[in-house]
């Protein structure tokens, strides 16, 4: 019998919401935040509040383009964690209202295992392109960067993660530094299409094991910047190109070295990259090279499913379903990952 999930994800600034019916997505609907921009970064005020006034209509919208109604639903997924609180308070506490008004059972959700199983969404009944047990992951966001073995669908282990800063907080700061609007990652993957990758050299952190650390690297990069401009005020406008194709490949190398290492330790091929980062262009072409060379098979989950979605949410949520896996109404949000 088919069975519909809800898929509910409120752990930063977007709001969406997804139905999926056997591994199926029927719809997934986001409501970015725009507000955040006039800042540059999220404040988490303002995030909450902005899902308030977003989560019924984003709900209901994506029902509406499910084309089933919520009496059908078998199950609400949400996002427990990690996040920020406020705003996942506000998914939790209209998960468990749905859950109790229909009847249903309430799933709990970890986003950094969802980012993980999003590789198992179908587009239809006839996809089946995902990555074999075990393979690696490596999640990759603005708030986490990790490489993940992944043996099962709940079995999963952490054998490296940033000891300090996230690559896409890596990004996102430099973009800051060289004065370029938020959320300043894409917009770096667009100018460094025009520059000169190897212009300017920055420092590559030296860690032994498969851990990450990019807080180095922001600083090189700031006091670079700043010992440059005392020689030229103009010269972040006038190397802005070369500068953001330059952080972007040591970012990307960095990430990769070690993703490398992963494979070559465990003797694992089947590599998954997940997260926002994954839609970087430069990111993602760099891998399917390394994936030639290394004899991998490679995975990347569609842009939709990159950035924070609630397909990927609805998707751990139904194989939960299946195990039986439910919480209680007493389940409170986590700000950090319990992966």
């Amino acid at each position: 019998m088919a069975a519909y999930i809800l898929g509910i994800e409120s752990s930063c600034d977007d709001t969406s919401a997804a139905v999926i019916k056997d591994q199926v997505i029927l719809s997934n609907v986001i409501a970015n935040q725009k507000v955040h921009k006039d800042y540059g970064g999220v404040v988490p005020e303002l995030a909450s509040r902005a899902h308030q006034q977003n989560i019924i209509p984003v709900i209901e919208a994506a029902l509406s383009e499910a084309g089933i109604d919520k009496t059908q639903l078998n199950g609400i997924a949400f996002t427990r964690g990690p996040g920020l609180l406020g705003s996942l308070l506000v998914g939790t506490s209209f998960a468990k209202t749905f859950s109790m008004g229909l009847g249903v059972p309430l799933i709990e959700v970890d986003h950094l295992q969802a980012h993980i199983l999003a590789h198992f969404i179908k587009d239809n009944t006839a996809a089946n392109h995902h990555p074999e047990f075990p393979f690696l992951c490596l999640t990759v966001s603005g708030g986490h960067t990790q490489i993940t073995r992944v043996d099962d669908h709940f079995e999963m282990k952490i054998i490296g993660r940033t000891i300090d800063d996230a690559a896409g907080e890596a990004f996102d700061k430099a973009a800051k530094i060289m004065g370029l609007p938020y959320p300043g990652g894409p917009v770096i993957d667009k100018l460094a299409k025009e520059g000169d990758p190897h212009r300017f050299q920055f420092p590559y952190p030296n860690i032994s094991n498969l851990d990450y650390s990019f807080s180095g690297l922001k600083t090189s990069f700031l006091y670079f910047l700043r010992d440059e401009l005392k020689k030229d005020e103009q010269f972040i406008e006038n190397n802005k190109k070369d500068l953001s194709a330059s952080i972007q490949k040591t970012i990307i190398d960095i990430l990769n070295k070690k993703l490398i290492k992963a494979s070559q330790e465990t003797g694992i091929n089947d590599i998954a990259i997940a997260g926002g980062v994954s839609a970087n262009s430069h990111f993602r072409s760099e891998v399917y090279r390394i994936g030639e060379e290394q004899g991998w098979r490679v995975f990347i989950p569609k842009f939709e499913y990159t950035t924070d979605n609630a397909a990927m949410i609805a998707v751990t949520g139904l194989f939960k379903y299946k195990q039986g896996q439910f919480t209680d109404q007493k389940v409170s949000p986590y700000s950090r990952s319990r992966l």
